[in-house]
């Protein structure tokens, strides 16, 4: 039998639902809320009181007693801030179940909105990044040139992979599995892979 999950849904799935659509006639989240977790964008896990109430990952007791936060509250609250920044001023929902992040900065690249050069210099500066705060950088920028364009993605998975970017050998995956959603061959829109050098995969 399966186990029942209990955990409440993260914020974007609260207003999106699983076709991608929003789930109520007023559509986007509230103004305010979007304030708030766009307040959490450069700061970190925990230490900003107006993202508190949007948190939905489990607390670790121990290291919540020495003031420390998991790897997943850390991502969580990645998320949240860089979803506030996607979805804001835009009527149609940024997030997307099932879009990859590799696979919607493919279409940023082939949108023509940004020249192929610069948009692939900022993906490279995002896959080559060991620190997680320099990724959440390259990401910062990255989501404001989707949301510019008006492509999606899946915040979930996103959030994934803030979280795999963490640990060293978890990190290579999610930097494999972004080169190989950007620049292979691309069985869903039937493209040529994107003539351009392959993303680094230090770690």
């Amino acid at each position: 039998m399966p186990v029942k999950n209990n955990r409440p849904p993260r914020y974007w799935t609260r207003h999106i639902a699983a076709d991608g659509t929003w789930r109520t006639k007023e559509g986007r989240p509230p103004g305010e809320d979007l304030a708030a977790l766009r307040a959490g964008l450069g700061r970190e896990a925990g230490t900003v009181p107006a993202l508190w109430p949007y948190y939905r990952s489990p607390v670790d007791d121990l290291l919540a007693r020495r003031g420390e936060v998991s790897d997943e509250q850390r991502a969580e609250h990645a998320a949240l801030a860089l979803y506030g920044l996607h979805q804001q001023a835009r009527s149609e929902p940024m997030h997307q179940p099932e879009v990859r992040l590799g696979q919607a900065l493919r279409r940023l690249h082939q949108s023509g909105k940004f020249t192929e050069e610069a948009v692939n210099r900022r993906v490279n500066a995002a896959a080559s990044a060991t620190q997680v705060s320099a990724l959440l950088t390259h990401l910062r920028g990255l989501v404001t040139q989707l949301r510019t364009v008006g492509q999606p993605l899946d915040y979930d998975l996103l959030l994934d992979d803030i979280r795999a970017w963490q640990r060293p050998d978890s990190r290579q995956r999610a930097r494999r599995r972004w080169g190989l959603d950007y620049y292979g061959r691309s069985r869903s829109d039937g493209k040529e892979p994107l003539a351009s050098g392959a993303v680094p995969d230090s770690a």
